[in-house]
């Protein structure tokens, strides 16, 4: 999830312990604590893009990490707040909620977790929700906004810090339901449109829970397509990319391509752009491929101009939107 979804979570699970007097105080160290696996942005500061990669949702997501980062700020702030009543046993119970709700939530996007780091390199990911969906967001920065300025005394609060935790639950649950009516629905498209596949995934597309992007291919290349959770017709328009192995013998043993083909967990592909070669990894979307099937993938790696690819997982994510794109993706989310 996005860092502020973490925040206004973490603040409203601090609400959710603590009462009374003590109450903003929590909302802060909730905050904080459910923020803390997502350190792992200084790590960008001294690796290169390819290692950053697989740095960022690894270790520091990781239930070792977790295991080890929970008593450390327990003991933090038990020694902060003297005197005080509360017990240790709160204090870990209330951080290891904040972190490990974090690492377990952030396994619904599509980046994958790296929850057995150092261990095993295995990235989990249950590709349910999209990575800053609005729809799960909203509700929690609403809760915190009143529980900011409300009185610490007032017996609002509660009602606001159930509304600020359990909705977005709730929809986390309609988008599983979604994902399991996609899920369902591509397989008996696969078998009726005869689509060769060894893997496949199916993520939502920006921004909402409605529409898919669908992918399905083996080590010769990738079917790529998109659904709606309201589609009628059990069809997808596929759009065929080759994988092009082929273009990458001359750098087989080039060490950021053997950290991409990881990160991709074999979803990926190249291809030439004029006289430079791309490495895509498909899982993080097609750039309004609802609109045009043709296009470009958002994460796109230059592979001989490494220095060109900064922010290689955004750049592409909202490429080529204005407000025709958006209503090309309302109109695709309303069905065929």
């Amino acid at each position: 999830m996005d860092s502020l979804t973490h925040i206004a979570l973490g603040a409203c699970i601090g609400e959710a312990f603590f009462e009374k007097d003590f109450c903003k105080k929590a909302m802060i160290w909730g905050a904080l604590a459910q923020s803390i696996p997502d350190i792992d942005f200084l790590a960008s500061f001294w690796l290169n893009t390819s290692e950053n990669l697989l740095a960022h949702r690894g270790f520091t997501h990781s239930i070792l990490f977790g295991l080890l980062v929970v008593p450390a700020f327990a003991l933090i702030a038990d020694r902060v707040h003297r005197p005080h009543n509360i017990r240790f046993r709160k204090w870990i119970l209330f951080f290891a909620s904040e972190v490990f709700l974090h690492l377990f939530i952030d396994g619904f996007n599509n980046y994958g977790v790296g929850w057995l780091e150092p261990f095993n390199h295995t990235r989990f990911s249950f590709n349910v929700i999209y990575v800053a969906d609005p729809f799960f967001s909203v509700w929690g920065g609403i809760a915190v906004l009143m529980l900011i300025f409300l009185n610490p005394y007032s017996p609002k609060r509660k009602f606001w810090w159930r509304f600020g935790l359990i909705l977005p639950f709730l929809y986390l649950s309609y988008c599983t339901i979604n994902k399991m009516k996609i899920n369902a629905d591509v397989k008996e498209i696969f078998s009726r449109q005869q689509v060769p596949h060894q893997r496949y995934f199916t993520t939502p597309a920006p921004l909402q829970n409605w529409l898919w992007y669908v992918v399905a291919g083996n080590d010769s290349g990738y079917y790529v397509g998109f659904r709606s959770i309201f589609d009628r017709k059990k069809q997808i328009a596929f759009q065929y990319f080759p994988r092009n192995d082929s273009l990458l013998e001359a750098m087989e043993y080039k060490e950021d391509l053997q950290k991409l083909i990881r990160f991709s967990q074999q979803f990926y592909t190249v291809e030439k752009y004029t006289d430079t070669l791309v490495f895509n990894d498909l899982r993080f979307g097609q750039i309004i491929g609802w609109q045009y099937p043709k296009e470009q993938f958002v994460f796109h790696y230059y592979l001989q101009q490494p220095t060109n690819n900064l922010m290689v997982v955004q750049r592409g994510r909202f490429a080529k939107w204005d407000w025709q794109v958006v209503k090309s993706m309302l109109q695709r989310i309303r069905g065929n």
